[in-house]
């Protein structure tokens, strides 16, 4: 095979690249990796190098060409990226040095898995990542910055990366998968008794409740469901966290007009009055649950909003998969199946890098003994496979 050589570029910002380019290869990763959900975070001022989400993302090319792109951030802390390393970071601390600033592939605040790199077709990963990785190193010291991290990318993606002495790691997800469910009681027919009577209760609380619940995508998005929306989210932030949340009202004002075919908005109502909302994410392959909020108190209105309304919506839509978000053990019993996640790190300091990959060693049996547990919790009458690589 003849040997070919890539350059590296690296911008501070998307601006820096026309859209149509982004797009061209990113085309198939997926709405949350497209120019105008990362532009509608850094033009929004919710990423940036304030927030501790610097970007430095890398452009691929081959004789002038873009043939690649990879979404990178300089990051301060480890908020908003749900792979946990703050025992690292005082790790570090503690002998004197500093893990942060580090440099992370991610889309910021969103742990969904997908495509990071992203390269144009008939151009393979195998051919690029050798390249891609002294790259980055290269940078990594350059910046004076303490690692690399690759953040929820997909098996095979790892098992690479782990071939350029990447350390690989494994954490726990749930998410529902579409077995070509013609409705949502037909969903619940292949529940256990007790289970699918449990969900059946669930549900039935909204109804007695008189809270009524709708689903808006597309044009049936206006601007006013949107501003209640945002209400609801700063308002969870507020009981949670004592913030009104990472994302400003300006983002989500953005990607309405930008993206609103890719959202999906959950409005619950009592008396003709909204009291809550739920937005998720999606393309013809999957829906992703990202946010939700409430500005009343009611028995099981998360389940409906940020659960059943999205497996309602995937059936209706023939959506292969649902991701709700990272952890909730509460999501088993709805019939959300664990499966892995997977990250790669890259640690400059040896000795660092030797620790943290002896840690990930007696990390596995913790994990592996986490997701078989999680499957005995399954509601569903008989043992099923997931159709998708772990």
């Amino acid at each position: 095979m003849l040997n070919t050589s890539f350059d590296f570029k690296f911008i501070a910002n998307l601006e820096q690249i026309e859209k149509v380019q982004w797009d061209e290869l990113a085309d198939s990763s997926g709405p949350l990796l497209q120019y105008s959900f990362l532009h509608a975070l850094e033009n929004s001022g919710s990423v940036g190098k304030e927030t501790g989400w610097q970007p430095q993302h890398m452009l691929i090319y081959q004789k002038d060409c873009l043939v690649g792109i990879l979404p990178l951030y300089i990051k301060t802390h480890s908020y908003g990226e749900y792979v946990f390393d703050f025992a690292w970071a005082n790790t570090f601390k503690e002998y004197g040095l500093n893990y942060y600033p580090k440099l992370v592939s991610a889309i910021p605040f969103t742990p969904v898995t997908g495509a990071r790199l992203m390269l144009k077709d008939g151009l393979e990963t195998e051919t690029v990542i050798k390249q891609v990785c002294a790259a980055i190193q290269q940078k990594v010291k350059t910046l004076g910055l303490s690692s690399m991290h690759w953040l929820f990318i997909d098996q095979q993606m790892s098992a690479t990366l782990a071939g350029q002495q990447q350390l690989s790691r494994r954490s726990v997800q749930f998410q529902w998968f579409n077995r070509n469910y013609q409705s949502f009681t037909d969903y619940l027919s292949h529940f256990n008794s007790r289970k699918r009577k449990s969900v059946n209760n669930e549900r039935q609380k909204i109804c007695t409740a008189d809270i009524e619940v709708t689903r808006l995508s597309g044009d049936d998005i206006t601007q006013q469901t949107m501003d209640f929306f945002y209400s609801c989210y700063q308002q969870t932030y507020l009981k949670r966290s004592g913030h009104q949340g990472y994302l400003s009202q300006n983002f989500f004002e953005q990607i309405l007009t930008s993206m609103k075919q890719h959202i999906m908005l959950v409005i619950a109502e009592r008396d003709n009055q909204p009291i809550a909302s739920a937005l998720y994410f999606f393309d013809e392959n999957q829906l992703c649950g990202r946010y939700w909020g409430s500005l009343e108190e009611a028995d099981g209105l998360h389940f409906e909003c940020c659960y059943y309304q999205g497996i309602e919506f995937c059936i209706e839509r023939n959506i292969a998969s649902f991701n709700p978000g990272t952890q909730g053990e509460h999501k088993i019993l709805r019939g959300f199946e664990p499966v892995y996640c997977y990250s790669n790190h890259w640690i400059k300091e040896l000795a660092f890098h030797d620790a943290i990959d002896r840690f990930l060693q007696q990390e596995v049996a913790h994990i592996e003994s986490y997701k078989e547990g999680a499957e005995k919790l399954l509601p569903f009458k008989q043992s099923i496979t997931n159709d998708v690589a772990e």
